[in-house]
């Protein structure tokens, strides 16, 4: 299946502000973690797309961890820390978009 091309109307086609890489984070520290990045990025630029990667989990021992753990924390954020969220091309993390202040 091919990737979707880049629409830069889409807003979470964007090009990423920023690049959180969970890799090797426990599920403890990768949720504090990922909870301060949001939290710092949002701040800084609101409304602006980010990065996180998980990894697909292969280096797992059972199932992935760390994917579908940002997934819930990122489904609890939302709507004030997140705006939108979806899997990125690789499948490898997630592309979010950060909550906006209303005008």
């Amino acid at each position: 299946m091919p990737h979707p091309r880049f629409d830069p109307r889409d807003p979470l086609d964007a090009p990423a502000a920023a690049t959180l890489d969970l890799h090797g984070f426990s599920a403890d520290a990768a949720g504090a973690a990922l909870k301060n990045f949001l939290t710092t990025w949002k701040a800084r630029s609101p409304g602006a797309v980010v990065h996180v990667i998980t990894g697909k989990g292969r280096g797992s021992r059972t199932a992935p961890v760390l994917k579908p753990m940002v997934r819930r924390l990122l489904k609890d954020l939302k709507p004030k820390t997140v705006q939108d969220w979806t899997l990125s091309d690789d499948e490898g993390g997630y592309r979010v978009k950060l909550a906006s202040p209303p005008f």
